[in-house]
């Protein structure tokens, strides 16, 4: 696949090096030669300096015969003049643009053919939204994922010491649970991988990848985590775009306060919202925490554009007593340095926005892509066609399926039944497969499995 790439960013820099990973071939364009450069000493791919939605730019990287074209520049209308461009003069097939704008994304249907021809829009805004948003719904879970129109979640949380399940195989789960449709996919111990057996035996602080029905998801939570009260007040440190579409789609369940310090800003949240409490200030002014009682917190989010902002906040409300607190941080270099601290959970918009785009890029009849672990693993939803004769995995047990090593299958919904794998379950076509991969090496081998040859449609 040939894929061209406008954007050096940080989040057209992870797709450079996720996708040399799997061998595709790759330009970026962007107008900082300081970044191109660091890519090129880093990966191999192409780079071309230029304006990316200019036609000879794109000429220069190869447009004519491209596959895609990812456009994730800080600019919303070069993003988008960029696939106006790519359309009329190259016919390319599959066209990404990342969109911030919600004046753009709610304009009225402007992206069709006949208009602005983006096939795929990415709002990094609206995909944050919904991990904090789920994160807010389910405490004790360091990330969650829906697959299969929510019918199962992929959970992520570190094992308590005083955990039910914590120095028990993992056979012990079915037994103990017997009606709860869960297993569990990946096991990460000191930041390597565990492909979990039913002998596996869960440690304290072991990373725990869980699959499960969504109804199912707080019991089995239960049994490897300190059971968490229910979260009741969340204060937003930041009412952007983000803050503001939070505090709308929680603001009828929890209490919810947000920390705003532009006064303009301030007004016009106070006219869109319902009943958020909006407050003027600063989020990290120690006595503003203390008066608005912050050791009650259940869930503080710092959210705003400024990293070292987020920190600070973030850190402070936590000395202050607030339970969990969750960061946003758009510099890779400081997840390096926080992660796993004082703070509890840091949002990446990088990575967030990297498993829609990657949705778009994998080969099979691939319908969604969530990368977890800041890239290192990967879950995918994959659904299988064909008959026996003509799939890899139609007809046959999952323990006949050919599976890459570091992969694992951990349920298969079938219309609007949650199948949790064991290995006589057989596979059917149109069966959606939720897979989990440690190690992203072999996601062409596992794409392999999900191509059906043309010649059977």
């Amino acid at each position: 696949m040939k894929i061209v790439i406008l954007g050096a960013g940080e989040v057209g820099s992870s797709l450079a090096q996720n996708l040399t990973r799997e061998a595709s071939d790759i330009t970026v364009v962007d107008t900082n030669t300081d970044r191109l450069r660091d890519l090129q000493d880093r990966f191999d791919i192409r780079t071309v300096r230029g304006m990316g939605a200019q036609p000879d730019v794109m000429l220069q990287a190869g447009i004519e015969d491209a596959d895609l074209l990812i456009a994730v520049t800080n600019s919303d209308e070069v993003n988008m003049v960029a696939c106006q461009v790519a359309y009329t003069l190259f016919k390319t097939p599959t066209k990404i643009a990342r969109i911030r704008s919600r004046a753009y994304l709610h304009g009225g249907g402007i992206f069709r053919d006949d208009a602005m021809p983006v096939d795929v829009i990415v709002s990094p805004e609206a995909i944050v939204m919904q991990n904090i948003r789920r994160l807010i719904d389910h405490p004790g879970a360091l990330q969650v994922t829906d697959f299969a129109a929510g019918k199962v979640q992929l959970v992520c949380i570190k094992a308590h010491p005083d955990g039910p399940l914590v120095k028990r195989e993992l056979r012990y789960l079915r037994d103990h649970m017997p009606r709860a449709k869960t297993r569990v996919a990946a096991i990460f111990r000191k930041k390597r991988p565990i492909i979990p057996q039913g002998d596996t035996v869960i440690e304290a602080n072991d990373e725990v990848f869980f699959i499960a029905a969504s109804e199912d998801i707080h019991r089995v939570m239960s049994e490897m985590h300190q059971a968490e009260r229910p979260n009741k007040r969340i204060v937003i440190a930041g009412g952007g775009h983000v803050g503001e579409q939070l505090a709308k789609k929680v603001e009828n369940k929890y209490g919810v306060r947000i920390i705003e310090r532009n006064q303009q800003r301030c007004h016009e949240l106070s006219e869109r919202l319902d009943s958020t409490i909006v407050l003027l200030g600063d989020a990290s002014d120690r006595e503003l925490l203390l008066e608005e009682n912050i050791e009650d917190a259940d869930v503080f989010c710092a959210i705003t554009n400024d990293d070292e902002a987020n920190i600070m906040s973030s850190l402070l409300a936590k000395s202050l007593g607030a339970r969990k607190v969750i960061t946003l941080i758009n510099n890779p270099a400081y997840v390096d340095l926080i992660e796993g601290g004082e703070i509890d959970i840091v949002i990446s918009p990088q990575q967030a926005t990297l498993g829609a785009i990657l949705t778009h890029i994998r080969r099979g009849d691939v319908v969604q892509v969530q990368s977890l672990r800041r890239g290192a693993a990967e879950a995918i939803e994959a659904i299988a066609h064909g008959d026996q004769s003509a799939s890899k995995v139609v007809g046959r047990r999952v323990d006949e399926i050919n599976l890459p090593p570091g992969t694992n299958i951990g349920a298969i919904i079938r219309g609007n039944e949650v199948l949790i794998n064991y290995d006589d379950i057989v596979v059917q076509s149109d069966d959606h497969l939720i897979l989990f991969l440690v190690d992203k090496q072999q996601i062409k081998d596992v794409e392999a499995l999900f191509q059906t040859p043309i010649s059977f449609f």
